[in-house]
């Protein structure tokens, strides 16, 4: 496959868009995974895979607790880096952005689609803190399914969703000869450039 500059709508949400409808009609095992990297106040960069929730103009969306290892680095440090790979089509997005937490009404309306049981390991999980077992993970689970118990579970205060919204968007199309094709946009204001890279 190749990709060129002609055939890139201007906008690199249009783009990804047209990417990620391809991905889903390709991949059939979680295509909205990504990789998100970010940076603790000691500079040291750490990753981890999360779900892609959202994506429109302003920016891409996953959600988590905000008294994680990811949620502390961002609030010493509000910006981010996200990897989308699909292996069947060949195909990476790079995307590097400022961060910030989406608003409590978003974040609201997502957990109530969560299922029940996601609900519960929101409350239950002090996520990345230390934990002598998981038998104490399972007791704070059973305590929430008892306060909650036939009533509608609240979003919980610290968790929430974060929107890195993007200035440099890169896509990736891998080809045989192993002289790839990558087209990186570029934000000045609110006009977008594109620039092709080397491989």
């Amino acid at each position: 496959m190749e990709l060129k500059e002609g055939d890139l709508k201007e906008d690199p949400i249009e783009q990804f868009r047209i990417w990620f409808d391809e991905a889903k009609a390709s991949i059939s095992d979680r295509p909205e995974a990504m990789t998100l990297a970010t940076t603790g106040q000691d500079g040291r960069a750490s990753a981890r895979i999360v779900l892609l929730k959202d994506f429109d103009a302003r920016g891409f969306v996953f959600y988590t607790n905000y008294n994680s290892e990811k949620g502390r680095e961002l609030a010493g440090n509000p910006f981010a880096a996200l990897v989308f790979w699909w292996p069947p089509l060949d195909r990476q997005v790079r995307v590097q952005g400022a961060v910030e937490k989406v608003s409590r009404a978003e974040s609201e309306v997502y957990f109530a689609t969560r299922p029940r049981g996601s609900q519960i390991g929101a409350w239950a999980s002090e996520q990345s803190s230390v934990i002598a077992g998981r038998g104490d993970l399972e007791q704070r689970a059973r305590e929430m399914e008892h306060t909650y118990d036939k009533v509608e579970i609240p979003c919980p205060p610290f968790w929430g969703g974060y929107r890195v919204a993007p200035t440099h968007v890169e896509f990736w199309q891998g080809r045989s000869d192993r002289l790839h094709d990558r087209f990186c946009y570029h934000q000045t204001g609110d006009n977008w450039s594109i620039e092709r890279l080397s491989p």
